[in-house]
């Protein structure tokens, strides 16, 4: 008796028979061959169906078509040797079928070319194997070979050809997805290239699914198209070099002679209508990895000033190093290009791809990208509506819906609406998402049994465009309709066109938006978030990114509290616009941080970040501009390496610009000077530091963007600084980054009192500094707190006579109502507070007592050493 299984396994190849007769008629070679391969998946216990054919020189076997997971889990080439030893090039010169197991899970790289790894596989009784197959010695039948009840739709697929993990990453851990080996089986097309079928496990394939295999290859044969070279016009470019290779009749064509070609694309491509040089530059310059077919439909201008259209047919052959001899060949565009001057019908569809790939060309942004397409072909096909939408993982995040009103969009979407747009995930549209997983263009008449969320888009038609690039699905095109429409064939090739275009420049859109956002978090990430608040003055700061690409820049500021109510202020550009450039740029901006809050004068502080950066040994350089201010006297040092000077705004209006002498960029010279300048300002003084990129352009010198950028401070309002910023970068050259840096100052309004005794190494030493601070208090009127102060001054300053060498001095200052005592010596150790003191101790309770008697203490450094200090509340 039969049973039930073995009698499903029978009718198998029944029903891919039916299902190969009951293939549309209608569609074109690499259609109907694509259908194949997925009756392959369904009909089959394969998981990936490929088909390699010859190229145009024969030399190698080009991947066609595939379908099921991405190949790249079982390491499936783009092309193989033809004279090679690989199953695929053995059975193309056999003309007979090969079965092969793998005898070890496969882990990495290309399973047709692990040899050590595949073995010839039984092959069961009654396979329906040709005369002359290889068939090991002893096969046989494995006891239980069959397939179980539903083997019609292999295992691990969601609905034909989706296998599960269709989105696994190319990096995928293909030891976790394929423990158990593979089932191999490679079945020649006739004369020309073969069908390769995969499956998980050794045992994937029984007699029944070899019998389909071989029926289905039968009629994969009768689809195969012919290799593009060699017929007619044809051409050969290799891409990479511009080189092209041409027959006379392509050369009749395009009107020029054999001696007057110099067999360089450029000179073909010369003649091409300025409007169509868009759409024939994207086949031209395509993407090496992007195999396939390609056709176009371009003009060209003949000596007598005419148009002629041409038609191109090609196809891209993948470079590498699979050839024979294991030669390195490049990328290459085979094909052949015909007169299509005859052809009447489509030449309004072929304008508007023409022109949809010139305003792709130049679209920067996804929003772009979408609004191109829209304006493209929302009028020309008399559309009601279109939406367009990328895939991010398993939602479509919509970017661009013409009309924009949600009214006129289905009830479902307005559910899901996302603030501006909606947000919905494609498993709530299985229309959408089957378009989606195969690849093709889907188009629905009015009354279409569709579900509600896509029924309503376009009730009297609609067509959902799947957007592919680069392998995957970059999202999707949605064009509705009220009233019925009827698709014609020329509207349905436009419609495809489109689709691919759009893809292309969809994705590249996307990776400019992520780029444009990276650069800009990098940026963000390098300057200071926020300005701090400043005794006496107030800082804003701009920085203005360059439009002339995606590059990060190399300029920033810097605003940098110091004691004693100090300010350093900072501006620089380091050379370049490059992730390098903006790396330094942090180093830099940090290092000359690190050196000022140790206490260095202007001097130092540049010198020690010239020294720092020599020793990088990059070959970058930097420019910045270095300025002290002293909050309570109103005056400043500054220092300039290679930067351009400060403008000065004084408060009746007049400008100046510094033109001190100044050093040398840092970087260049190890042994430079860096002479400090002085800046005297007054209340109401106002100080801008810019980079080049504010004042220097390819058409105005530095000299007289200063005197702009002085005339433009002069007519300023120095009491709102944001909106004297915005103004001065209004005009900003923006083939150049710009950091703009603006301070006023107002001079502080209670300026606090300073007094300071040197403390000399002699055993009366403490006496002395606290007969001296008693002093300073009662001249202050605050004795009443003296016991209190003259505690701390004794144990700041027994620490420091007894824990350091070198000078001490004692610092007091008395503002408002905060006493702070500092005491400064020679050495950069900070005082550690003790954690546990013993009743035997002698010593280490002097910071606990400074730290019980006043309100803050700490430790900053100073040049060449420390100052402790503390603050005492004065009542």
């Amino acid at each position: 008796m039969v049973s039930e299984g073995a009698a499903e396994q029978g009718t198998r190849t029944l029903r891919a028979e039916l299902a190969l007769k009951t293939l549309g008629g209608d569609l074109d070679p690499r259609e109907r061959l694509h259908a194949i391969l997925e009756q392959v998946l369904v009909f089959t216990s394969a998981a990936v169906a490929a088909v390699y054919l010859p190229d145009g020189e024969g030399e190698a076997l080009s991947l066609t078509a595939s379908a099921g997971v991405p190949r790249n889990l079982y390491g499936l080439s783009d092309t193989y040797p033809a004279s090679g030893t690989a199953p695929v090039a053995e059975t193309c010169r056999s003309g007979r079928p090969r079965w092969l197991v793998s005898t070890a899970p496969h882990q990495n790289g290309d399973l047709l070319q692990n040899a050590d790894l595949l073995r010839d596989a039984d092959v069961p009784e009654g396979a329906g194997v040709s005369e002359g197959t290889d068939v090991p010695e002893g096969a046989g039948v494995s006891e239980g070979a069959g397939v179980s009840e539903g083997a019609d739709v292999p295992q691990g697929t969601e609905g034909p050809g989706l296998p599960k993990g269709a989105d696994l990453p190319e990096d995928a851990d293909l030891r976790r997805v394929h423990p158990e080996g593979f089932s191999l089986g490679v079945l020649p097309l006739r004369e020309r290239g073969c069908l390769v079928a995969v499956g998980d496990g050794t045992d994937a394939f029984d007699a029944e699914d070899r019998r389909c295999l071989g029926l289905l290859a039968e009629a994969a044969a009768g689809v195969t198209p012919a290799p593009p070279a060699g017929h007619g016009a044809s051409f050969d470019l290799v891409m990479d070099t511009g080189r092209v290779e041409v027959d006379d009749g392509l050369l009749d064509l395009f009107g020029i002679g054999r001696d007057d070609f110099d067999g360089r694309v450029e000179t073909l491509i010369a003649l091409t209508v300025p409007e169509d040089l868009p759409a024939l530059m994207s086949v031209v310059e395509a993407d090496h990895m992007s195999i396939g077919d390609r056709e176009l439909e371009f003009r060209i201008l003949q000596p007598s000033g005419e148009q002629k259209w041409l038609r191109l047919r090609g196809r891209i052959l993948p470079g590498g190093e699979n050839r024979p001899g294991g030669e390195n060949r490049p990328a290459r565009l085979v094909g052949t290009v015909a007169d299509a001057s005859t052809l009447l019908t489509g030449r309004g569809d072929v304008a508007r791809i023409q022109r949809l790939a010139a305003a792709l060309a130049t679209a920067g942004t996804v929003r772009d990208v979408s609004q191109a397409v829209v304006t493209a072909l929302r009028k020309p096909l008399l559309a009601d509506r279109m939406a367009l939408a990328e895939l991010e993982g398993d939602r479509l995040v919509v970017t661009v819906l013409d009309p924009p009103q949600s009214e006129f969009w289905p009830e479902v979407w307005r559910a899901e609406w996302r603030s501006e747009w909606p947000d919905a995930p494609v498993r709530t549209m299985p229309t959408l998402a089957a378009a989606l997983r195969e690849g093709r263009a889907g188009i629905w008449p009015a009354g279409a049994d569709l579900e509600p969320a896509l029924a309503d888009v376009g009730p009297g038609g609609l067509a959902v465009l799947p957007l592919p690039a680069g392998g995957r699905m970059a999202g999707a095109c949605l064009i509705g309709w009220d009233n019925p429409h009827d698709f014609g064939p020329e509207e349905r090739a436009l419609l495809t066109a489109a689709s691919g275009l759009a893809g292309q420049a969809l994705m590249r859109a996307h990776a400019f938006d992520a780029e444009h956002e990276l650069v800009g978090m990098l940026q963000r990430t390098l300057l200071p978030r926020r300005l701090p608040q400043l005794p006496g003055a107030v800082a804003v700061a701009r920085y203005l990114p360059t439009t002339a690409g995606l590059e990060v820049g190399g300029d920033w500021y810097d605003v940098i509290p110091l004691p004693d109510n100090h300010v350093a202020l900072v501006i620089g550009d380091v050379q370049g616009h490059n992730a390098g450039a903006a790396t330094l740029m942090g180093q830099m901006r940090t290092a000359l941080r690190a050196y000022a809050v140790e206490g260095h004068p202007p001097d130092v502080v540049v010198s020690h970040a010239n020294r720092l950066l020599m020793d990088m040994e990059t070959d970058l350089f930097a420019t910045c501009c270095y300025v002290d201010i002293d909050m309570e006297e109103g005056s400043a040092w500054y220092v300039r390496a290679g930067h351009i000077p400060p403008v000065l705004r004084h408060p009746n209006g007049s400008t100046e610009i510094s033109e001190a002498e100044g050093g040398p960029p840092l970087g260049v010279m190890l042994q430079a000077d860096f002479p400090m300048s002085p800046l005297r300002l007054t209340p109401g003084t106002l100080l801008a530091l810019t980079t080049d990129g504010l004042v220097e352009s390819a058409d105005v010198d530095v000299e007289d963007g200063l005197d702009q950028l002085a005339a433009e401070l002069s007519a300023a309002d120095p009491a709102h600084l944001g909106v004297v910023a915005d103004t001065l970068l209004g005009g900003a050259n923006r083939d150049d980054d710009v950091a703009l840096l603006l301070v006023r100052y107002d001079g502080m309004a209670l300026r606090p009192q300073r007094e300071n005794w040197s403390v000399w190494r002699v055993p009366q030493a403490v006496g002395q500094a606290r007969r001296y601070t008693r002093r300073v208090l009662r001249r202050w009127g605050v004795d009443s707190m003296a016991d209190t102060v003259l505690l701390v001054v004794s144990e700041l300053v027994t620490n420091a006579l007894v824990h350091t060498d070198g000078r001490v001095r004692l610092d007091l200052t008395l503002l408002a109502d905060r006493l702070r005592v500092s005491v400064a010596d020679s050495s950069p150790r900070t005082p550690m507070k003790p954690t546990v003191i013993g009743w035997e101790a002698t010593g280490g309770r002097g910071i606990l007592l400074v730290e019980a008697m006043s309100t803050a203490w700490g430790s900053v450094p100073v040049s060449g050493g420390k100052q402790v200090w503390a603050e005492i509340p004065i009542e």
